[in-house]
């Protein structure tokens, strides 16, 4: 190899580096951004709200008009109705989107049926919340209850999941089906081993993002069974329950004592954003957990 070729060689090299080095800055200084917002945020409502947090705040209901005691059945509130829509949107989303990626034909009614999906997931929250009105406490008569509000906020998610989950399933090379159907596999055989277990992690993150999405909504329970105060924890699906995220929009726009409970609602924000980031930290070291094991395996 002659000077000018090694010399020429040595030139793309250099140019490849300082490429790649822009291109890792200019993703990491968004990213840096978002986590200095995140770490800002908490540490204000800590700042604002970290006084009222205790174990009586955390397992008390709220007393005296509101401007005292904890936010227990909101906690609980927000847990159960999360739980019912989870259950009600997973296996119909996941099944969903197994399907449209490994069983749907591709023809115009497929195409229609995607493009509806990720329509869908534009479809503001209120729209849902009076659609769950008409269908689920009207339609199906389940009143304003937690099952009429875990059901809308389970339609609310579909979108996510189905589309995260076909796209995670259709993103596995297709040798790991042919390899499967070639030793004599059935087809459902060859997803379920080889293809579901290294689509899992793209599957979780629809579903981690549905639980942080529903855990924050307020439009759809509003309509469908939310109730502005009771001391009583629901002891069925049918009842009526306070939830984290309306507490706080009550607390900080519709209450009569907005200076006295401004602590409190400070400090529902601060348990709220503690839970989804819990779950969300679960979720993740379960992703990270399955994502080793997996490429161990290979």
């Amino acid at each position: 190899m002659s000077r000018s070729d090694a010399t020429a060689g040595e030139g793309r090299i250099r140019r490849a580096r300082f490429g790649s080095n822009v291109g890792f800055v200019f993703l990491a200084i968004p990213l840096a951004l978002f986590v200095g917002f995140i770490l800002l945020m908490f540490g204000w409502l800590l700042q604002n709200g970290g006084g009222v947090l205790s174990w009586e705040f955390l397992t008390s209901p709220p007393l005296k008009g509101m401007t005292e005691g904890g936010i227990w059945p909101c906690i609980v509130g927000t847990l159960l109705v999360t739980f019912v829509s989870l259950v009600f949107s997973v296996p119909v989303g996941i099944c969903s989107g197994i399907y449209l990626s490994e069983y749907a034909p591709d023809n115009i009614v497929t195409r229609l049926i995607r493009s509806s999906v990720r329509s869908l997931a534009g479809i503001p929250s209120i729209v849902y919340g009076l659609f769950g009105v008409a269908l689920f406490v009207n339609a199906f008569r389940f009143g304003m209850s937690v099952l009429a509000s875990g059901m809308t906020l389970g339609l609310m998610n579909l979108p996510w999941i189905i589309a995260t989950c076909e796209e995670a399933v259709s993103a596995i090379p297709s040798s790991f089906r042919e390899g499967a159907l070639a030793l004599g596999s059935t087809k459902w055989e060859a997803i379920r081993r080889n293809v579901l277990p290294h689509a899992f992690p793209g599957i979780l993150t629809g579903v981690l993002l549905a639980l942080a999405r529903t855990m924050g909504e307020t439009a759809p329970i509003l309509f469908t069974g939310v109730t502005y105060y009771t001391r009583q924890l629901p002891t069925s699906l049918l009842h009526k329950f306070m939830a984290l995220p309306y507490h706080l929009f009550t607390l900080a726009t519709q209450h009569d004592q907005v200076a006295k409970v401004r602590p409190i609602a400070f400090g529902t924000a601060l348990v709220l954003l503690a839970l989804v980031l819990a779950f969300d930290a679960i979720a993740f070291a379960i992703r990270l957990r399955i994502t080793r094991t997996n490429t161990w395996q290979v």
